[in-house]
């Protein structure tokens, strides 16, 4: 059976066992959007790069803690970060306003594991987009919260 729109189907690693949907990319999608990604369990760093990347963005580098994403960010000039409020050496707030403050500065969207019904206060004053629960992370969750911030 084939699918208007679809190009192909490529399956995850075996022990993933998810069929990624790849779609012919438009032409709006060739300058893909470039997103570094900060957080400090490798294993969701991973599964972030592989759904973004399935979604049209462009992963440039990943980072387990603040400091590291702090250096990437100044380095490869990403347009979004995705940003783990729980990290190691920095608090996750502390790393989106240092990244939000800069002249060239990237889109900051936190997330956590946690609920972020409590943290509505903490992500407006670090200057990030907005937070997104990991369990609700998608390429679509992401391109609305931008859209809503441009069209604002």
């Amino acid at each position: 059976m084939r699918l208007a729109g679809v190009s192909g189907v490529r399956l995850a690693p075996a022990m993933v066992r998810l069929a990624v949907w790849r779609k012919a990319m438009p032409a709006a999608m060739l300058d893909r959007m470039k997103v570094l990604i900060v957080d400090d369990h490798p294993s969701f760093r991973a599964s972030a790069r592989r759904m973004l990347e399935a979604d049209g963005y462009e992963v440039v580098a990943e980072a387990a803690t603040g400091a590291e994403g702090i250096r990437s960010a100044i380095e490869l000039g990403p347009q979004l970060v995705l940003l783990d409020v729980h990290l190691p050496d920095i608090d996750g707030f502390d790393v989106a306003a240092r990244l939000s403050a800069g002249e060239a500065a990237p889109a900051v969207v936190l997330t956590s594991s946690h609920d972020g019904s409590d943290l509505g206060r903490l992500v407006s004053r670090s200057g990030a987009r907005g937070f997104i629960p990991k369990s609700e992370l998608s390429g679509e969750a992401l391109r609305r919260m931008l859209d809503d911030e441009t069209t604002a």
